[in-house]
């Protein structure tokens, strides 16, 4: 079979997702600048080419040399607090730059297409569970680079044929349990990944948001993913996509939500001690209860995740944080 390219595939989630396809017997080439993914998460027998998503003579380029018909597309920009900061970057890193990736595509004879969306589209649902039919209302513009790119591949599907499968996710956590990937943003963001560097001594404490939410422990309430289950959710996106699938739009989630302070408890019990928190105030922007209907995701592509476990999620991220450490180490 044709190897499929993933761009940004020595990020976080990217990486994780080149390592299920090659576990499923698939070839891959990935396309990455480097500009916070690691060329040692990607495996040493995958062809890898540093550079830009957004130029698309050199995305024709490598598509061609390799033979190319689908695209896993992971690089751009992440963080909530920096968009909101710098919104013309993320503009460009993720609205230009996948505009020439899908042009490039669509010159290629590309016939798969799996974006990396996010939950961040919906903005402050009005119900929750959230489904796929919930209007969309970003709130940052890290949620509107994503909601843009989907129209333009909705767009791309109505004009040239691309089959296309968008996966928004809730809160992506954990690591490898094989220990060969894991989180390592320069800057860590999310609850998880700060939660573990603390536990393991690369942080000297941490705060929660907000503690008056109205939820049963006041903290707000979220969706977490292990990192393998999302990596699985690709690969049945693409399989459904090179089956003749029609083109879908799915969230990817367990359907159930864990508060700020479950999460911490939980990471207490793993580590066997609480950890050093303090209460700040609410940051804007927050929901409260931010949970995926994941109805659809089980019923289009067969999803069955297999680390749906709290405790699984916080232990991978801790002992990936120990890795870390220990290769930090001098």
């Amino acid at each position: 079979m044709n190897p499929i390219l993933v761009t940004g595939g020595a990020g976080y989630i990217g990486s994780h997702v080149v390592l299920a396809l090659r576990d499923a017997g698939r070839a891959v080439v990935v396309l990455d600048d480097l500009s916070t993914g690691r060329r040692d998460l990607v495996p040493d027998d995958v062809p890898f080419v540093r550079g830009d998503v957004g130029d698309g003579a050199l995305v024709r380029r490598v598509m061609a040399e390799h033979g190319c018909r689908a695209v896993m597309h992971f690089a751009g920009s992440i963080i909530v607090s920096e968009s909101t900061r710098e919104p013309l970057r993320y503009y460009r890193n993720n609205v230009a730059a996948s505009q020439a990736l899908i042009e490039a595509c669509v010159e290629a004879g590309v016939e798969s297409f799996v974006f990396s969306s996010s939950a961040a589209v919906y903005g402050m649902p009005e119900r929750c569970p959230v489904d796929e039919t919930a209007p969309t209302r970003p709130i940052n513009p890290y949620g509107r680079t994503k909601l843009i790119t989907e129209w333009a591949l909705e767009d791309a599907i109505r004009a040239h044929g691309l089959r296309v499968a968008a996966l928004r996710y809730f809160n992506v956590a954990g690591a490898d349990p094989k220990g060969r990937s894991g989180e390592c943003q320069p800057v860590a963001s999310h609850l998880v990944k700060i939660a573990a560097q603390l536990a393991v001594g690369a942080r000297g404490g941490m705060s929660i948001y907000g503690d008056d939410y109205d939820t049963p422990d006041g903290t707000c309430v979220r969706d977490y993913i292990h990192v393998s289950d999302l990596a699985d959710a690709h690969l049945a996106a693409l399989r459904h996509l090179e089956g003749g699938g029609e083109s879908v739009t799915l969230n990817c989630g367990y359907g159930h939500g864990y508060s700020v302070r479950q999460v911490l408890d939980k990471v207490g019990e793993v580590l066997g001690r609480a950890l050093p928190l303090s209460v700040a105030p609410r940051r804007p922007g927050d929901p409260p209860l931010l949970v995926a209907d994941a109805t659809r995701i089980g019923r289009v592509l067969g999803w069955t995740p297999k680390h749906d476990d709290l405790g699984k999620i916080v232990s991978s991220a801790i002992t990936w944080e120990r890795k870390l450490l220990a290769e930090a180490a001098p």
